[in-house]
């Protein structure tokens, strides 16, 4: 049976490169994002590269409850085992904590698309992922879950808790077929850094990360690589 990934936030940089990597491989894919444009172009680009490929795809923003649920519905609705999860929808605004908006939303956006989108297809989706033989969760965090980086501020605080939930996710999963990574890239050649003033070469190619995740999920069902750090050959940025 063909098997399926599903990939939020799938329309761009890692997350296009999990699809491209996983379609090459055969599978079926299932993807969202917030602009339908964007949708059908990945969706035609794919299918030109890959005519083979089945490509599902719905604009959806997931930092909105009632969004991440449609989404969740989206995928229960297509049938069959989702083998693998990989949530990766996110976006970055740069600040320190003291300078964020004086309500509070700063933080709370943060949190809404970094954090509570993972939290909410995660957990629409499990009952059905622990029914299955097997399934791997891939949450894309970043070294900004690991340490600090000046302007990091909101960004930081939501990315250090989307690793301790994929930390209490394993342990929780440990005893059921589901293994569980936590993907934490470094500066990645992606829409983030357009305008940095930075070479290509000084960043991890989206590509990398996409074939680290796939040589993941292939190894045997009794291993699980539970922490995968990838850095730029120079460092950090």
């Amino acid at each position: 049976m063909q098997k399926t990934i599903v990939v939020t936030g799938g329309s761009k940089g890692i997350g296009r490169a999990i699809l491209e990597r996983f379609a090459r491989a055969g599978w079926r894919l299932v993807t969202c994002a917030r602009s339908a444009e964007d949708l059908d172009a990945l969706r035609a680009d794919l299918e030109q590269q890959f005519p083979d490929a089945e490509v599902q795809a719905l604009p959806a923003d997931l930092s909105k409850p009632n969004e991440a649920r449609r989404f969740v519905d989206f995928v229960l609705g297509l049938g069959g085992p989702v083998d693998v999860l990989v949530n990766n929808a996110g976006s970055f605004i740069p600040g320190r904590l003291q300078d964020d908006a004086a309500d509070g939303s700063t933080l709370r956006d943060m949190l809404a698309v970094n954090l509570l989108s993972a939290y909410d297809v995660t957990r629409g989706l499990l009952p059905q992922l622990l029914q299955q033989e097997a399934a791997h969760i891939f949450t894309i965090c970043s070294t900004a879950s690991l340490i600090p980086y000046p302007n990091g501020g909101s960004y930081g605080v939501a990315k250090f808790a989307l690793y301790g939930m994929t930390k209490n996710l394993r342990e929780e999963l440990k005893l059921t077929p589901i293994r569980v990574t936590a993907v934490l890239p470094g500066a990645t050649y992606t829409a983030s850094w357009e305008g940095a003033g930075l070479p290509p070469e000084r960043f991890i190619k989206a590509e990398d990360v996409a074939d680290a995740v796939f040589g993941t999920w292939s190894l045997s069902p009794q291993a699980v690589v539970e922490e995968l750090l990838i850095r730029p050959q120079l460092g950090d940025i």
